[in-house]
């Protein structure tokens, strides 16, 4: 004698019921490739890309400072040689007295020592900016800063030497006071002149590269934006839709268990009388 087949109820509400809740504590529309899988592999792409374009942000955010640091320190560069301009005009008359010329060359020395003391002292995360090394016045290799995911995005800063040998200056720092006449002082302006000038070229190619790397980060902005919201639209639930279908999956898990719970009453009773 066979009471029923044993064949369980439809499960699938109870199937839908896990999916719909797993939606929503995640978030996602798509938590596992069989739900979607050529717009998972799409999304996977788009959350590399934006990942890359993150770095690059933060790449540029770098940049920035590294160059903003740097035309602080030529900024200040600039401000002494304009006084060791002044100075030299002053020892450069013939009514400044040889002591007082002596005592213009010392500080003119002091001046041009503290300019180097900021190109050997002026780094970022430890490289040097203005020359290639603290103890090395050689000229740097130049910079280059990787502003996207391939490898020919990048920005590229001038090589500086923002010392006294690399604007030439290094005659008046080791100028012996024992020769040092108005004629010799007024020999050393248009060098001045000279380093003002290099030194306002190296300052103007750290603003060239702020300004290049600004517009790069704001374009890189945008494109993360961009990138981050198609990955959203294809794997982000609509909370409001997915709520909906949960309340209505729980509707007919339940209606699902009570049938199943009249199932077995029937089956019972039918027992219970066929053994009475």
């Amino acid at each position: 004698m066979q009471v029923n087949n044993n064949i369980q109820l439809d499960q699938s509400p109870y199937v839908n019921l896990n999916q719909s809740l797993n939606r929503i504590a995640t978030g996602l529309e798509i938590t596992k490739a069989s739900d979607d899988a050529s717009s998972l592999a799409i999304s996977a792409n788009l959350t590399a890309e934006s990942n890359a374009v993150s770095q690059s942000i933060d790449n540029a955010n770098s940049a920035i400072a590294l160059t903003q640091i740097g035309d602080q320190a030529i900024s200040e560069q600039s401000n002494i040689l304009d006084t060791v301009k002044e100075k030299l005009l002053q020892a450069s008359t013939d009514t400044t007295s040889q002591d007082g010329r002596d005592a213009l060359l010392t500080e003119i020395k002091d001046l041009l020592k503290n300019f180097d003391n900021i190109a050997s002292s002026t780094n970022y995360n430890g490289e040097t900016l203005l020359q290639n090394a603290a103890d090395d016045q050689s000229a740097t290799n130049g910079q280059q800063f990787q502003l996207g995911s391939s490898s020919e995005d990048i920005i590229e800063g001038g090589s500086v030497q923002s010392n006294t040998l690399g604007v030439g200056l290094s005659n008046l720092l080791n100028q012996d006071a024992s020769t040092f006449d108005a004629s010799t002082a007024r020999s050393y302006l248009d060098q001045v002149d000279n380093a003002i000038n290099t030194v306002n070229d190296f300052r103007a190619d750290f603003g060239s590269t702020q300004n290049q790397l600004q517009s790069s980060s704001t374009n890189l902005l945008t494109q993360y934006t961009q990138t981050r919201e198609s990955s959203s639209i294809l794997t982000d639930i609509d909370y409001a839709k997915e709520v909906s279908n949960f309340s209505k999956q729980n509707v007919l898990a339940q209606v699902g268990a009570y049938a199943a719970a009249q199932s077995n009453n029937i089956n019972q009773n039918v027992v219970t009388r066929l053994l009475s």
